[in-house]
């Protein structure tokens, strides 16, 4: 594909030249265009087409640097487009690395405040299951207890009768 502002370089070539052998990228297009202009203006086969490079030549000649100035700043442009483009680039991985960052800190702290209510809890659980075995162990205690005191109870209508025996 050849760019619109290097297409009016073929009113420049003569047949001799072989166009079809033109180089694809846009780079190397100029350089084979520009060499071939060169090459063209020198290349004379008349006094004819010296007469007419001749008063041609100034023509040519702005043209000529006309297209490459303006090749040139677009070649500007675009060199300062793309360094842009990095910069925004480089500023959003920048950014987007400091909120990963961020995120690895917030996330580590709550980690931490995680581990100390886990910590804290199973405290906690320790000291209910113990409470809860103390509890299980008096309740057992008073149970034997009201065990004994019922057996008392019934033994004790017992016992005066076992004095009036005596």
């Amino acid at each position: 594909m050849i760019p619109a502002e290097i297409t009016g370089y073929f009113q420049y070539l003569s047949p001799e030249y072989n166009i079809i052998n033109m180089p694809s990228s846009p780079t190397s297009s100029l350089n084979y265009l520009n060499d071939l202009i060169i090459n063209h203006n020198n290349y004379s086969t008349s006094s004819n087409s010296q007469d007419l490079m001749i008063s041609n030549n100034s023509t040519s000649d702005e043209d000529h640097h006309q297209s490459i100035v303006i090749l040139d700043e677009r070649k500007q442009r675009r060199m300062l487009s793309n360094r842009e483009s990095a910069r925004r680039s480089r500023m959003r991985k920048q950014r987007h690395l400091d909120e990963l960052w961020a995120q690895v800190i917030r996330l580590r702290n709550e980690n931490n405040c995680l581990i100390d209510k886990l910590n804290q809890v199973s405290e906690t659980q320790d000291s209910v299951l113990k409470e809860n075995s103390k509890l299980k162990e008096e309740a057992s205690d008073l149970r034997q207890l009201v065990c004994e005191l019922k057996s008392n109870k019934n033994n004790s209508n017992s016992f005066p009768r076992e004095f009036e025996d005596n």
